[in-house]
């Protein structure tokens, strides 16, 4: 049974080498037979159907085994963008992380996204220049970028031998020898070496006025470096950096010693806060498994066939198989069945998770995302986890009317397991919308709806809501008169149309004297602007920002009706739409976009042609944030346009504003395209 515990994730840009890392500290660690690889869909952690095909992660997997008596709870991050959600979960459930960096692509933008999360984070981390055995792979290029893009307290503590094709082992820094036998260190590399402990001995002395000093005297011990080197590391003062090879296997051995050296048990990390319920006492919680429940859920999967599977970090006391705890988010009693360390998508049951542990179990009614559990008899609850707001939208709707309840199902699971996802109904297009973070994120969830749920569905860019209004008053008259044989129909209005201040929607109001309109009709009239309003005039869209004023009109004793009343006021509104200068308004937004300083003018001229207006521009150090109101209209595909304008280091967030009017040229083609869409359906 393993006395320690390390929970540790693993981050990069995409394409970096995660996963064939992770299984080459599987195989190291003799938790799995034999070595599977990307190319062939074998590894432990991509075994989603949609993660094989694709050769990348997708979302967040667990990998428990152990090392010389510690375990190590792994997790595999997606390095796409799209799926930040997952590495926002990962990063609430780890103590510390590994960044991985290609040493032939060097520091790339997702590199330093994951590292602005990890200093948010406060995360002790080691940095791994993986790849190796690449072509063009240089560990010395590498790592000044790192120095200078990431942290100048980025130290080796490992140099490779060999590089690209020649790569054969590495050697350790503190100690000067080759980990596992693998050799001898080459003349040739004692100078280099020699520098590089020189500089890693004077980073970790200067942090420490104790180890200063014996290192001046010359008297300082391995054993002395390796305790300064992991409180410097547990600091922040210092970043580790260790080369390696997932593929060759080469500096496994190195990286799963330094985790075990260099990187804190939940025991040494800070106290987490929770809050009692009831007395919102602030408790701070330490990993001791005798003391007060708190568990979090960081993660859920959905599965139609298994059902719920939920990934649980035990912050404090001890949760057992088969016992009965409080849900503190919601206050309801939740039963939990068997516990499970996870490797992958391979469960192993065990009796019980304690403090620091990380596990999953299955089928919990209540518990969602984020979620606590705690004890019964003393509620406590952990600040939930805060995911970004999805800014990427598609119109959804079933292929056929069998796809219809399936498809519903199916998006309240997605959501329900990715709190990136969302999904709603919009009252003005009648489209079912579902948001996420970007293009592959949205497809890979529609994947998922088809091969998961089997909930085939259609996507298309959504609708935009435009309106119509009216931009000076106008009294229209209209008389309904038809006789058709028996009962004929007649009603007789005159309405009255005033603009309104933006956002008052439609009032109706009446002025009849002398019982022109006799009283039962009104309603009648009502209902027939009302209608009409929904219809629009100009181009189909809904009225809205108007007043009509039923003000005159004559019935018939015979022949009146509600009916006619109705038709009579339907018509008088469309009618009277092209008498008050009509006008078609636009859904306008507030955009606020993050960017580096380098790319500010490509964004601003960017969001010019998209009919922006750049309202300021805020600098946070080496970014700027830019404030812009923009047509919902031009930002449809925003996420893919800054994306591409900043090689995806730019981020956006967008919500509501008002409505107003939309430019007459631009007006007159949408109403162009109104006409076309009308004529064929």
């Amino acid at each position: 049974m393993a006395r320690e515990i390390r929970n540790i994730i693993l981050l990069s840009h995409s394409g970096a080498g995660k996963t064939s890392l992770a299984e080459a500290l599987l195989f190291k660690a003799g938790a799995i037979p034999r070595l599977g690889r990307v190319t062939e869909g074998s590894t432990t952690s991509d075994f989603e159907a949609e993660e094989v095909r694709r050769h990348i992660s997708l979302s967040l997997s667990v990998l428990t085994f152990e090392w010389d008596d510690i375990r190590i709870n792994l997790l595999d991050a997606p390095g796409y963008a799209d799926f930040v959600g997952e590495v926002k979960a990962g990063l609430r459930a780890a103590d510390a992380a590994l960044l991985l960096v290609c040493a032939a692509s060097g520091v790339e933008v997702g590199t330093e996204q994951v590292w602005g999360y990890l200093e948010e984070a406060g995360l002790p981390r080691i940095v791994v220049i993986n790849k190796m055995d690449r072509e063009n792979a240089d560990f010395a290029r590498t790592l000044e970028q790192v120095r200078e893009r990431l942290s100048p307290q980025c130290h080796p503590i490992n140099l490779p031998i060999g590089s690209q094709a020649s790569l054969r082992a590495v050697v350790d820094l503190l100690s000067g020898q080759v980990p596992g036998g693998k050799g001898e260190t080459p003349a040739e590399m004692a100078d280099q070496i020699a520098s590089s402990r020189e500089k890693l001995l004077d980073a970790i002395a200067e942090r420490d006025d104790a180890l200063l000093a014996k290192y001046l005297e010359g008297s300082l011990t391995d054993e002395e470096m390796g305790t300064g080197l992991r409180a410097a590391t547990l600091s922040g003062g210092i970043v580790p950096v260790l080369a390696t090879s997932g593929l060759k296997e080469v500096g496994i051995e190195s990286l799963l010693e330094a985790i075990k050296l260099y990187l804190p048990s939940p025991v040494k990390r800070e106290p987490t806060l929770a809050k009692a319920l009831g007395s919102g006492e602030e408790v701070p919680l330490r990993a001791d498994p005798a003391g007060p429940l708190a568990v979090q859920a960081f993660k859920t999967s959905a599965d139609p066939y298994v059902g719920r599977l939920t990934y649980l970090r035990v912050r404090s006391g001890t949760l057992s198989s088969d016992s009965m705890v409080q849900n503190a988010s919601k206050g309801r009693t939740e039963r939990v069945g068997q516990l499970y360390h996870m490797k992958g998508k391979a469960q192993e049951a065990v009796p019980e998770l304690a403090a620091g542990d990380i596990g999953t179990v299955a089928k919990l009614a209540e518990t969602a995302t984020g979620e606590t559990l705690c004890g019964r008899d003393r509620p406590l609850a952990l600040e939930p986890i805060i995911f970004p707001a999805p800014i990427f939208s598609l119109a959804i709707q079933p292929k056929t009317k069998a796809d219809l309840d399936k498809m519903m199902t199916a998006l309240n699971r997605l959501c329900d397991e990715d709190h990136t996802l969302k999904v709603r109904k919009d009252t003005d297009t009648a489209e079912t919308i579902l948001w996420g973070m970007g293009e592959a994120h949205l497809d890979v969830a529609v994947e998922k709806m088809k091969r998961k749920f089997g909930a085939e569905v259609i996507t298309s860019l959504p609708k935009v809501p435009y309106k119509e209004t009216i931009s000076v008053s106008t009294q229209v008259e209209y008389k309904h008169k038809k006789q058709t044989g028996g009962h004929g129909q007649y009603g007789h209005v005159l309405l009255e149309l005033e603009p309104l201040p933006r956002g008052s929607g439609i009032n109706f109001t009446e002025r009849i004297v002398g019982g022109a309109v006799p009283r039962n009709y009104i309603p009648a009239v009502e209902k027939g602007v009302m209608e009409a309003v929904q219809e629009g005039g100009l181009a189909g869209y809904p009225i809205v920002d108007l007043r009509a004023t039923l003000y005159d009109g004559s019935f018939h004793p015979v022949d009146s009706s509600d009916m006619a009343f109705k038709i009579a006021a339907s018509h008088a509104l469309r009618k009277g739409m092209g008498q008050a200068q009509p006008v078609l308004l636009e859904p306008i937004v507030n955009l606020k976009v993050t960017v580096p300083n380098s790319c500010t003018g490509d964004v601003i001229g960017d969001l010019n042609g998209k009919r922006a207006r750049v309202l300021g521009m805020m600098p946070q150090g080496s970014y700027s944030v830019i404030e812009a109101q923009a047509p919902q209209a031009e930002l449809l595909r925003y996420a893919t346009d800054l994306r591409s304008i900043t090689q995806g280091r730019g981020i956006y967030t967008v919500e509501f504003s008002h409505y107003e009017a939309v430019p007459a040229h631009v007006a007159q083609r949408i109403m162009a395209e109104a006409q076309k869409a009308s004529e064929k359906a």
